[in-house]
């Protein structure tokens, strides 16, 4: 959905939709582990999790999370504006964890909107789910600032 900056207000409690998946493989996991210098065996030792975690490694849960920058942009383009900001989170659970060789996609619905001096400030309420699950991965209620 592309819209204009003044225009955010008309999107409370309106979906926003939901992103193509995304593929999580073995790789994209070592590699977040590299960036991060978090090479917690439960995400990168496959044999060790094939014996005592269930057979399989997992995604970092920051590594589904900051998937959710490039999914957000599928879903809301603002026009006149200078720039944006994340600005946070007033929720935000871990309530499943992704193996490799899964994909994940992200639905979001507009909360709120606060207009302020030059900016604009809202709120979503995002649910990435795992392919073939009904629970979701993650759920966030996610805070943005955009500035005009």
């Amino acid at each position: 959905m592309r819209i204009d900056a003044k225009d955010l207000p008309t999107l409370v409690g309106k979906d926003l939709g939901t992103t193509n998946w995304v593929s999580i493989d073995q790789e994209l996991i070592n590699r977040f582990a590299d960036v991060t210098n978090d090479h917690q065996w439960i995400h990168v030792d496959v044999d060790r999790a094939k014996r005592e975690y269930g057979g399989t490694t997992i995604a970092h849960g920051f590594l589904t999370l900051s998937l959710m920058s490039a999914m957000s942009y599928e879903l809301l383009q603002i026009d006149g504006i200078k720039n944006g900001i994340n600005y946070g989170f007033d929720k935000l659970r871990f309530t499943g964890a992704v193996p490799p060789d899964s994909r994940v996609r992200m639905k979001a619905k507009m909360l709120s909107v606060e207009a302020k001096d030059n900016s604009y400030r809202f709120k979503r309420e995002c649910f990435v789910e795992l392919e073939g699950h009904e629970k979701p991965v993650i759920v966030a209620e996610w805070i943005t600032m955009v500035y005009v």
